[in-house]
């Protein structure tokens, strides 16, 4: 739980300080970005079971 409070947290931050100095934020479009999330998670997640 600590480690998804400190990612959220250093999220949070960065993307203040990204709109403070008016840089695009550093992400893609949300839809596709949790898709590719998803897919990283899924994939790794797969390779687990035939490494086995």
């Amino acid at each position: 739980m600590k480690e998804l409070l400190l990612s959220l947290g250093a999220g949070f931050i960065i993307g203040i300080l990204f709109k403070v100095l008016k840089l695009p934020l550093p992400a893609p479009p949300v839809l596709s970005g949790i898709l590719g999330i998803v897919g990283i998670y899924a994939g790794g997640k797969l390779m687990e079971l035939f490494l086995k």
